[in-house]
């Protein structure tokens, strides 16, 4: 008999094998990537919720390189405390919230050189969905990262009915099945150990290995953060200043509002 374990780690694979039949796409949206950071821009990176675990595996981290700006608000992502101050209910609620996108982006000089990545599990809540339209208005190609079953089961909580593959240049999907969870136990009404998380990650760093690829290839090696017991101690640490200092700088060019008073 199969055990939960072996039941989760079967979908892991099926999740894997969805991933794979989306080169061309990954492909494309590594394209669009590396056109931004070459250009001197960058990615912006935007997931609500757990999407924000996604953001996060772009950059930063070991084997990661700059280019990217993650945008993670954590009034819709501090999960840790669940209830109370700071807790989950409010971030569900905020993520809801019509108008929170645009005062999010409103930090930031937006150009038509950049790209983005926004992720959202569903596709179906609100701020994500804002944010891929505004960034869109300002002529930036949008990929999004859904689980394309569970979206389509969804309901969206946008006004208009919309969803995020709707409002996105090029769609990717995790592979997650509806309700995201995989496994169903016995005694227990509804599935657990989701699928989306895992899916996500395999499009993440099949995007980055390509884009990585393309600035080589351009003859831009990216300053890659590389762990000590692979490059020794200084080696290590002078790679994550200067890949630190290059978002640095990528990253003041967004604060630089032409519309705004210099005194």
């Amino acid at each position: 008999m199969t055990s939960p374990a072996q039941e989760y780690l079967k979908h892991a694979h099926s999740l894997l094998e969805t991933v794979e039949r989306q080169l061309d796409a990954i492909e494309r949206a590594a394209d669009w990537f590396a056109q931004s950071i070459l250009a001197g821009r960058v990615v912006h990176l935007f997931g609500a919720g757990h999407s924000r675990i996604l953001v996060e595996e772009m950059w930063p981290r070991y084997g990661s390189f700059p280019g990217f700006n993650p945008i993670v608000e954590l009034s819709l992502t501090f999960h840790n405390l669940v209830v109370g101050a700071n807790g989950q209910r409010q971030a569900m609620f905020l993520e809801n919230q019509s108008g929170l996108a645009e005062r999010i982006l409103r930090n930031f000089e937006l150009s038509s050189n950049d790209s983005a990545l926004i992720v959202s599990s569903s596709g179906c809540t609100v701020v994500p969905i804002e944010m891929a339209e505004l960034l869109q208005q300002h002529h930036i190609r949008v990929v999004a990262i859904v689980s394309l079953a569970h979206c389509e089961a969804s309901a969206s909580r946008h006004p208009t009915g919309r969803k995020l593959p709707d409002v996105a240049d090029l769609v990717l999907d995790t592979g997650a099945p509806p309700g995201d969870a995989m496994v169903s136990i016995p005694g227990l009404p509804y599935p657990v150990a989701p699928g989306s998380t895992l899916g996500g990650t395999a499009l993440i760093n099949a995007i980055k290995a390509e884009t990585a690829r393309r600035l080589a290839d351009a003859g831009s090696p990216p300053p890659v953060l590389v762990a000590s017991c692979l490059a020794g101690s200084t080696e290590s640490t002078e790679a994550f200043e200067k890949a630190y200092d290059e978002h640095g700088r990528r990253i003041a060019k967004l604060w630089l509002r032409p519309d705004s008073p210099t005194s």
